[in-house]
């Protein structure tokens, strides 16, 4: 399977002849490009970084085939689309193509008490190849072989996302939602929580567009 890193959150997965897109957010550039093909879109949360309700509308409108799955929050923005909207919930398993992922987690990482968290899901996928947390540092009690990492947000905690490495155990860690984040934040928070740093495991900082084999 390969996964492409875009700007923020957003992640496309391909394997065989099947194509996800996971967050495509306001915040990322190329997202309308990404969604163009696509057999699925998975969304973890409601939040506009994460969810481009007019660019997920549209495509819905103009690829008949494609399949949207997110929280109540985010199929309720998208209605059912004739059944191809679907809401999820921790313990569900999506199928699509040749991927498959389960369902894991269910609120966003605390801001402030003054401001609501949305129900949150992170999606691993293929038996532990993969695993998105969206907005949480919800470890899953399964083995994960990559981590996708969030690193800036006025929710993110350093501190936080050491502990959540460590007990998520990954071979290895790839940065998103690092938008926030100056060349200097990401090669500090790297090594901060890196090999050589509080987690002993490889964080690896991927160019919007890079792609890599898992």
């Amino acid at each position: 399977m390969k996964l492409t890193k875009h700007v923020h959150a957003c992640v496309t997965l391909e394997k065989d002849d099947t194509r996800l897109v996971i967050d495509p957010g306001t915040l990322t550039p190329g997202a309308a490009q990404a969604v163009t093909g696509a057999h699925a879109i998975l969304i973890t949360h409601e939040h506009f970084d994460h969810f481009d309700e007019k660019l997920v509308a549209a495509a819905l409108e103009t690829q008949p085939e494609l399949q949207v799955y997110g929280t109540p929050a985010v199929a309720a923005a998208l209605g059912g689309r004739n059944g191809r909207v679907h809401g999820v919930a921790a313990g569900d398993t999506i199928t699509v193509g040749s991927i498959t992922a389960t369902v894991h987690g269910h609120r966003h990482a605390l801001i402030h008490p003054d401001i609501p968290c949305p129900d949150n899901v992170g999606y691993l996928f293929d038996d532990g190849a993969l695993y998105h947390p969206g907005d949480a540092y919800f470890a899953p009690d399964v083995p994960v072989r990559t981590l996708l990492l969030p690193t800036s947000g006025p929710w993110t905690k350093l501190g936080e996302a050491a502990d959540f490495v460590r007990a998520v155990k990954p071979e290895r860690v790839i940065q998103i939602h690092e938008l926030m984040l100056s060349d200097l934040g990401r090669r500090s928070t790297a090594d901060l929580l890196g090999e050589n740093g509080l987690t002993g495991i490889p964080i690896t900082c991927l160019e919007p567009g890079t792609g890599v084999q898992l």
